[in-house]
C-alpha cells in the first residue's frame, strides 16, 4: 500500500531536495542530454548511451554510441562537436569563472565515446532470437515507475514541486545579476506536514547557495528568504510563523561546482522523479536515447499515472513496467492506488494495457521520443513540467471509457 492508506488521518514530516542546475551532477547530467541532442539531430534514431564526469577544471564525456545511418560521416561530425557541446553547456550555466569551480572557456577537456557494443544493438534492433526478428526490444532488462498525486496542479508531490521552483527562481535573479552576488551551485529542500496525504504547512526550508566571498551571512540569509523562498512560498498558503529556515547552515559556501565537489551523470535520480515520494526502478535518464526503457519506459509510466489521475480514477497513482533486454514488450505492468481508488484497481489496470502501448517501440512513437528534446529535462525535474510530452493528459477520456 506505500507509505499508507489515504483513510489514515496521520500526520508526518514529508521532505524532498532539488539542485540548481550548477550543481556539479547537474552539469554533467546537462551535458550528457546535449550530446545526445547532437546524436539525435544527426540520427533520430541513434543509440547513446552518454556519461560525464566533472572535477576541477576538467571535464570528461565517454559512453557508446551507434548510428544507424551515414555511420562514419556522422561519428566524425560527432566527434569534432563533443568539446564545444561541453564548453557550451558549462558556460551557459555561469561557469565561466575559475573561482566559480570551473571555466567552461578554459577548463581541461577530455572525449571517451566510442562505438556501442552489437550484443547489445542487436537486442535494441530486433536481429537477436528468432523469436524476436523484426522488432524493436528494450535496451536493458529491469523495472520503471511513474508517480502522480493530487495534491498539485502539476499533479506531483509539493515537497518537489516547491524545492524546484525556489531555484529556478535563484537562478533567474543570479543570471538576471538582479542579485549579483550569487554564484552558480546551489541545493534547496522542503519539509511538509501533511495529514494523511493532504499539504497542511510547511514545516521547513533549506537553501544552500554559493555566493561571492566578501557577502555577509546575514545578507545571504535575509536575501534568500525575503527575495526567494517567500515570493515562490507565500502563495502556497503554507508558510506560517513556525515554518524554520535553513540558510547556507554551514556559514560559508564559496568553493562550489566541480572544484567543491566532483560531478557524475546520473547520480540525482530522486531529485529527477519524484522527491522519495513514489519508488525509482534505480535507472538514471540523462545521456540515454529512448531505446532505453531507463529513460522512456519511466516517462511512459509517468504518462499513465498522471492520465489515471487527471481522470478522477484516483487521488494517487503509481505505475510500474518491468523490461527484459531484448524483448518487445513489458513483462509485467501494475498500478497502485494508495487506497485512493475510485473504482477497482484491477478495471484501472486493465484499462491501462488497452490504452496505452508500452512497448518500447510504442512509447517512442506514443511520446515522439526521437528527437532533440533532451538538455531541458537535466535540470529542475523531468516531470511536472508541460513542455515534455510525457505530461500530457490526453488519454482521460479513453480510460474512462474503458474502465466501465
Amino acid at each position: 500500500m506505500g507509505l499508507f492508506s489515504s483513510k489514515s488521518k496521520k500526520h508526518y514530516l514529508f521532505t524532498s531536495e532539488s539542485v540548481g542546475e550548477g550543481h556539479p551532477d547537474k552539469l554533467c547530467d546537462q551535458i550528457s542530454d546535449a550530446v545526445l541532442d547532437e546524436c539525435l539531430r544527426l540520427d533520430a534514431n541513434a543509440h547513446v548511451a552518454c556519461e560525464t564526469f566533472a572535477t576541477t577544471d576538467f571535464v570528461l564525456v565517454g559512453g557508446e554510441v551507434k548510428f544507424t545511418k551515414n555511420a562514419e560521416e556522422n561519428a566524425k561530425k560527432l566527434a569534432s562537436e563533443v568539446e564545444s557541446i561541453a564548453r557550451r553547456v558549462a558556460c551557459d550555466i555561469g561557469y565561466t569563472d575559475e573561482k566559480f569551480g570551473l571555466d567552461g572557456n578554459k577548463m581541461e577537456f577530455m572525449n571517451r565515446i566510442h562505438a556501442q557494443s552489437s550484443d547489445i544493438a542487436q537486442g535494441v534492433e530486433g536481429t537477436g532470437l528468432e523469436e524476436f526478428k523484426g522488432q524493436q526490444g528494450a535496451g536493458d532488462q529491469g523495472m520503471m515507475f511513474g508517480f502522480a498525486c493530487s495534491e498539485t496542479p502539476e499533479l506531483m508531490p509539493a515537497t518537489l514541486i516547491y524545492s524546484h521552483n525556489i531555484l529556478r527562481r535563484a537562478t533567474e535573479l543570479r543570471k538576471t545579476r538582479t542579485i549579483p552576488w550569487l554564484r552558480p551551485d546551489a541545493k534547496s529542500q522542503v519539509t511538509i506536514e501533511y495529514e494523511g496525504f493532504k499539504p497542511v504547512r510547511i514545516d521547513t526550508v533549506v537553501v544552500s547557495h554559493q555566493h561571492d566571498p566578501e557577502i555577509s551571512h546575514e545578507e545571504i540569509e535575509s536575501t534568500i528568504i525575503e527575495k526567494i523562498i517567500k515570493p515562490v512560498l507565500e502563495p502556497t498558503g503554507l508558510l506560517d510563523s513556525n515554518t524554520k529556515f535553513f540558510i547556507n547552515p554551514t556559514g560559508s559556501f564559496v568553493k562550489g561546482g566541480p572544484d567543491g565537489d566532483a560531478g557524475l551523470t546520473g547520480r540525482k535520480i530522486i531529485v529527477d522523479t519524484y522527491g522519495g515520494m513514489g519508488r525509482h526502478g534505480g535507472g538514471a535518464f540523462s545521456g540515454k536515447d529512448p531505446s532505453k526503457v531507463d529513460r522512456s519506459a519511466a516517462y511512459m509510466a509517468r504518462y499513465i499515472a498522471k492520465n489515471i489521475v487527471a481522470a478522477g480514477l484516483s487521488e494517487r497513482a503509481e505505475v510500474q513496467l518491468a523490461y527484459a533486454i531484448g524483448v518487445p514488450f513489458p513483462v509485467s505492468v501494475m498500478v497502485e492506488t494508495f487506497g485512493t481508488e475510485k473504482v477497482k484497481v484491477s478495471k484501472i489496470e486493465e484499462a491501462v494495457k488497452k490504452v496505452f502501448d508500452c512497448t518500447p517501440a510504442g512509447i517512442a512513437r506514443t511520446l515522439n521520443l526521437r528527437r532533440p528534446i533532451y538538455r531541458p529535462t537535466a535540470s529542475y525535474g523531468h516531470f511536472g513540467r508541460s513542455e515534455f510530452p510525457w505530461e500530457q493528459t490526453d488519454k482521460t477520456a479513453e480510460l474512462l471509457a474503458a474502465v466501465k
